[in-house]
């Protein structure tokens, strides 16, 4: 396929580029205020470095949009080495308060060839004897998600709820494999979804859709509705939650080509505003909007007079779930340049009006 092998000579170019880190020195963890399944609380975010992405490691390059494969030391790391990062990360926070810990890795935390059996139970051992966190969020590709590995992970957590992101990105199967190059299906996700719907009854597990807001090649106003589309799908084939991660641009990616070349910009912030207000009027499960990079050169962006503050009150609509008053009543001078944008957006692909904000 032509997308893969132009993303295998992006992503060799990219590694070939990488600066060799530890896997200590690409450790990373922070905490927040989220929202959990029982309310808000607190959120305490780990990023272990692993051997990395399979996929993205493959000869089809990985996705369009994804450079967190420059996040791994690109080298099998130990179990044991990868423990004694997350207890380090951990000692790094306080836990006094009802608690989800999010864990990510450079590819799949499902996969044992990225993240060993033994040190993944040893963690999940470790976050069941930590008594206010409730809840514990991986990501895994489909294609790892096993009854089996369910189970082990469930037993050795104690049954505290587990939740298995999954990014389908969007529920357009020829998004998915054209623009994104994910490499799996609408069909692969459902399947995934309905083994983790079938340990239910026994196991406190759950599923989550990252759904990916404006892939290459598509229009604002097509951005929009796919995303809408794809919120309502997720729920409708049994997701429990819905995570939006709205375009920012990725160091080393075909995106970032793209975006250099005049052919890419990332969604406008307002449309993000109008994938939240239709969602929420027509999802009744959980939707998170994720705010990385807003108002940035590289992320969604309006203009600097309002960046800010249309960020804060997504932030808010987070953890109320709800569709702000403020959304309506909000005013700014280039809401109708976004209006401009989104009408007629189909009809010039997205590339005539690649400076409207800048």
């Amino acid at each position: 396929m032509e997308i893969q092998n132009l993303m295998h000579e992006i992503r060799e170019d990219a590694i070939e580029k990488m600066e060799k880190k530890s896997p200590y020195d690409l450790a990373a963890s922070w905490s927040g205020e989220d929202l959990l399944y029982s309310g808000v609380g607190n959120a305490i975010f780990i990023v272990l470095p692993t051997s990395g992405c399979a996929w993205a490691l493959s000869g089809s390059g990985g996705c369009t949009m994804c450079s967190y494969v420059a996040d791994s030391p690109l080298v099998d790391v130990e179990a044991d080495v990868l423990v004694d990062i997350f207890k380090k990360c951990m000692a790094k926070h306080e836990i006094e308060k009802k608690t989800t810990v999010k864990m990510f890795v450079s590819g799949s935390f499902l996969n044992e060839a990225e993240v060993p059996k033994v040190a993944r139970d040893e963690i999940l051992g470790i976050l069941k004897d930590e008594k206010h966190v409730e809840e514990v969020v991986v990501e895994s590709r489909p294609e790892y998600v096993t009854e089996e590995v369910l189970k082990e992970c469930s037993e050795a957590l104690g049954n505290k709820l587990f939740e298995v992101g999954m990014g389908l990105e969007t529920s357009n199967d020829y998004t998915r494999k054209y623009k994104i190059n994910k490499g799996f299906t609408r069909e692969d996700f459902e399947q995934a979804v309905q083994i983790i719907k079938k340990l239910q009854p026994e196991y406190n597990v759950h599923a989550k859709a990252y759904l990916f807001v404006k892939p290459i090649l598509t229009s604002e106003n097509a951005a929009i509705e796919e995303a809408v589309e794809s919120a309502r799908y997720a729920e409708s084939v049994g997701a429990s939650r819905i995570s939006f991660c709205p375009a920012t641009i990725h160091k080393g990616t075909l995106m970032e080509l793209l975006w250099k070349q005049g052919s890419y910009q990332p969604p406008w912030i307002w449309s993000v505003i109008e994938i939240i207000k239709r969602v929420r009027s027509s999802v009744k499960i959980p939707v998170i909007m994720d705010t990385a990079a807003f108002g940035t050169r590289r992320g969604p962006y309006n203009c600097k007079k309002c960046n800010s503050k249309l960020k804060s009150m997504i932030i808010k609509s987070n953890l109320e779930q709800n569709i702000p008053k403020e959304f309506e009543d909000f005013e700014c001078d280039c809401k109708e340049r976004w209006v401009v944008d989104v009408k007629f957006s189909d009809v010039t692909r997205s590339t005539t009006n690649l400076n409207r904000r800048r």
